[in-house]
Order: structure tokens, then C-alpha cells, then sequence
């Protein structure tokens, strides 16, 4: 791959990762609701999500879900109740002050984590999207390290710009604020996040 190819493919993964969506939704709930190292951990955790669609789609398996309606319907309406599920327990949340003293708890961690990883794994349109993107760039005969250079651009870039969401809402007086009102963010979340499960359901179920 050459240096200009590299970069237009960064490019296009940058502007993917910074889209508003669902994931940025749940890192900024996270990282409000909780502290910087959950934040931070749905970041990496949605890193490995995206990675690996990225993997995926570089061995060809990502045609397999668009050659297959049916299951990447099935995929969908996983995506989209996972999404209802989040936002209803975001409008139901606790309007309790948030605790910022001392480290972050390891099951807290893990749950974020959790909610990373499957926000990106249960979304197939990030697989169809690596398809439209990496059209332009796979090749029959790509080696190890080429593939290496497609998975690690993706994964660190989403990974790096999500964190740097999570450490900047975690500074100064944006966080004081966004905590203040952090019931708030809470159900604005809830209703961003059940506005999309609902549109992702319709859509799919209509065949649109």
C-alpha cells in the first residue's frame, strides 16, 4: 500500500469514526455517568468491535452479510435491541449525584467495555461500510502485513478519537457541567439511543 493510499484511508476512517451515532452517545454517558477510565474503556472496547469488522472485510467474510439478507437482518434487530435496551435504561437511570472519588470498579469497567464492544459488534452497517471503503484498496494476492495495516488503521483510529472524546469531556469545567446535569444527559442519551433502535428496526423490518 502507498503512502497516499494510507492516507485516504485514514481520511475515510476518521470521518467514520467522528459521524455522531449511537457509540458516541454511549461514551458520553459513560464517561459523565461515571468517570474517565469507563470512558475510556468503551472506547477501546468499541475499538476491538470495529477492528473487527475491519479483519473481516479484508478476508471477505463482510460480502457474506451482504449476500445474505436474512442474516444481516437478523444482525440488525440484535443491533437495534441492544440500542432499546441502553436507551431505556438511560431514561430510567438514577438522577443521584455522580461519584467521582477513587478508581473506577473493575465490574464497572468490564460493563462499559461490554456496552463498547457490542455497540459496535451488533451494528452490520459498519460491515458494509468497510466493504464500501476497502473496495477500493483489497486485493486478491494481500499479504499479512497489508492486512495487519488495514486492521490497525481502523481500530486505532476509532479507539484513539473515542478516548479523546472520553479525556476531554473529563476535564475542567465541561465535565463540572455535564455532571450537574447529568440526569439530563442521561435521558437525552435514552431517547437518542431509542430513537435510533426504533428507526433501525423500522428500516429493516420494511426492507428499506
Amino acid at each position: 500500500m502507498t503512502w497516499t493510499a494510507w492516507l485516504s484511508l485514514a481520511a475515510v476512517c476518521t470521518m467514520g469514526a467522528m459521524s455522531p451515532g449511537p457509540s458516541l452517545a454511549v461514551v458520553v454517558r459513560h464517561t459523565v455517568r461515571r468517570s474517565r477510565a469507563h470512558g475510556v474503556a468503551v472506547a477501546l472496547a468499541h475499538a476491538l468491535g470495529v477492528g473487527f469488522y475491519a479483519l473481516v472485510t479484508t478476508l471477505g467474510l463482510a460480502a457474506v452479510l451482504v449476500a445474505h439478507p436474512l442474516l444481516y437482518q437478523g444482525l440488525a434487530l440484535a443491533g437495534a435491541a441492544y440500542l432499546a435496551w441502553l436507551g431505556w435504561r438511560a431514561v430510567h437511570a438514577s438522577a443521584g449525584t455522580v461519584n467521582t472519588d477513587g478508581p473506577a470498579m473493575a465490574g464497572g469497567v468490564f460493563a462499559a467495555a461490554r456496552d463498547g464492544f457490542l455497540i459496535a459488534f451488533l451494528n452490520p452497517k459498519i460491515a458494509v461500510f468497510f466493504l464500501a471503503l476497502f473496495s477500493q484498496f483489497v486485493h486478491a494476492d494481500m499479504g499479512i502485513t497489508e492486512t495487519a495495516i488495514f486492521w490497525a488503521t481502523a481500530t486505532v483510529i476509532d479507539g484513539g478519537w473515542y478516548a479523546l472524546v472520553a479525556v476531554a469531556l473529563s476535564r475542567g469545567r465541561v465535565l463540572d457541567w455535564l455532571r450537574r446535569n447529568a440526569h439530563w444527559v442521561d435521558r437525552l442519551t435514552g431517547v437518542i439511543l431509542l430513537g435510533l433502535a426504533a428507526v433501525t428496526g423500522v428500516r429493516v423490518l420494511s426492507g428499506a
